[in-house]
């Protein structure tokens, strides 16, 4: 049984239950917060505790989960990945250039493998258009949409993201864009070129931004990310894809409907009859029981990470994609800065 860390257990504690139902033994926990660190200690009381990710550099463990501050994931993932220690880092996987450097760098001379925790990759609408779009159902693709948006009161906005102590206020408005690019990218096989960010509101500090990418591949990307009303119930996200025979998207309905996804071909590419119906995703199955799709991202980006540690299956979502994605905040946040203008994004397949 793989021994593994879980640093930063808000967010973390949801992940090392999944490790635990994959297969793991959850081994350390880490959190600077005393209350935090108690509550999964009580839930994994084997599991040795620490306030801060260093002084559990050198446990005996084959693999750490890196969920804590957003901006903070890139030096212990260049630690661990330096003792052989398999990488599990939620998003983001780095906020400079130079640190996507050192991480693909780190990665690729690593006896041990770096994943990307980006769970919208496998959230059930996205699969299901994905394999639309793989299939060849609408043809080349030309244009791709998607939303990772919270419907929030103004207040809740400004609890969350008001403090900058807190990383969300220390954080750009395009940095949190892995959930929509990450998408984005695994559907189309591209690689982002240049972006434009657009803010949304009044505000010095806009608290939602939309960014048109441009992607390798020639399609362009328009991608809309945080706070914005009418969040979709498929997890906060909503995906569409056109393109040169047809659409597929997830359906901006209440409730479980949200998960399915609508096809159309005009007769022109269909032999002659109009296509327009509905895909529903089939409900994720994972060691023997039926799992909420609202969790189904989750649960197999762990699953994919045990088969990379016990196995040696390549990462789901790799370091060169992680970075990419990750990249495209920053170059967007200075897009922003200079006034919506286009600015190119690092091309980390040429590193």
């Amino acid at each position: 049984m793989a021994r593994v860390l879980i640093v930063g257990l808000r967010r973390g504690l949801v992940l090392a239950r999944w490790c635990a139902r994959a297969g793991f033994d959850v081994a350390a926990l880490c959190d600077a917060d005393p209350e935090l660190l108690a509550a999964a200690s009580a839930e994994f009381p084997e599991a040795r505790t620490a306030s801060s990710w260093q002084q559990l550099v050198t446990a005996d463990v084959a693999a750490v989960v890196l969920a804590h501050d957003f901006d903070a994931h890139a030096e212990p993932a260049l630690a661990f990945l330096e003792r052989g220690v398999h990488v599990l880092s939620e998003c983001a996987a780095c906020v400079t250039e130079e640190e996507g450097r050192a991480l693909v760098r780190a990665a690729e001379q690593s006896s041990a493998d770096y994943s990307f925790a980006e769970n919208y990759v496998e959230h059930p609408h996205v699969r299901t258009v994905a394999r639309l779009v793989a299939d060849g159902e609408i043809g080349s693709v030309e244009l791709i949409e998607c939303d990772y948006v919270h419907g929030l009161a103004p207040q809740d906005v400004a609890a969350l993201a008001g403090d900058p102590a807190h990383w969300r206020g220390r954080i750009s408005p395009t940095a949190y864009c892995t959930h929509t690019l990450s998408p984005v990218l695994d559907v189309t096989g591209a690689r982002p070129v240049e972006v434009t960010a657009h803010p949304v509101g009044a505000g010095e500090r806009p608290m939602a931004v939309v960014l048109a990418t441009r992607l390798s591949t020639g399609a362009l990307a328009l991608t809309r990310q945080t706070f914005l009303q009418g969040e979709p119930d498929s997890h906060w996200s909503w995906l569409s894809v056109r393109g040169s025979r047809g659409l597929a998207e997830s359906l901006r309905a209440p409730g479980e409907v949200a998960w399915s996804v609508r096809l159309r071909n005009e007769p022109w590419a269909h032999g002659g009859s109009l296509r327009d119906e509905v895909r529903r995703p089939a409900r994720t199955v994972l060691y023997g029981e039926k799992v909420a799709p609202a969790e189904a991202g989750t649960a197999e980006i762990v699953e994919a990470f045990r088969r990379t540690v016990t196995e040696g299956a390549p990462p789901r979502v790799p370091v060169r994609a992680a970075v990419a994605a990750s990249l495209v905040g920053v170059a967007g946040a200075r897009s922003l800065r200079q006034g919506s203008v286009p600015v190119p994004v690092p091309d980390v397949d040429r590193w």
